[in-house]
């Protein structure tokens, strides 16, 4: 699997985008504070960072006993610059314009 498989990969699972907005929110997480308030076990937590980190949109750094957690945004960044930016501005919100007004109707 190449770089951006494992990024889409990590990206397509709504618990770790969560930790993704976590870290966003706040950079430098230990383990014990990104689990409180999830409905998650410890080691699923510990799972769906490990998958985060192979994709790089994590980096892991020691503290003493600690480990902390930081969000990288560059892999995302990259995704962007590939997949996004290529198209138009305009059409993009006038699509999105579009998507919300046959949605409220």
């Amino acid at each position: 699997m190449n770089e951006i498989d494992t990024v889409f990969k990590a990206l397509a699972d709504p618990s770790r985008r969560e930790l993704l907005d976590r870290l966003h929110a706040q950079n430098g997480q230990t383990l014990t504070e990104l689990c409180r308030g999830l409905d998650m076990a410890r080691q699923s937590v510990t799972q769906h960072l490990g998958v985060l980190e192979d994709a790089n949109l994590i980096s892991v750094e020691r503290e003493g006993r600690s480990k902390l957690h930081y969000f990288n945004a560059v892999p995302i960044h990259e995704i962007y610059e590939r997949w996004i930016r290529k198209f138009e501005r305009d059409r993009l919100d006038a699509l999105s314009a579009l998507k919300t007004k046959l949605e409220r109707s």
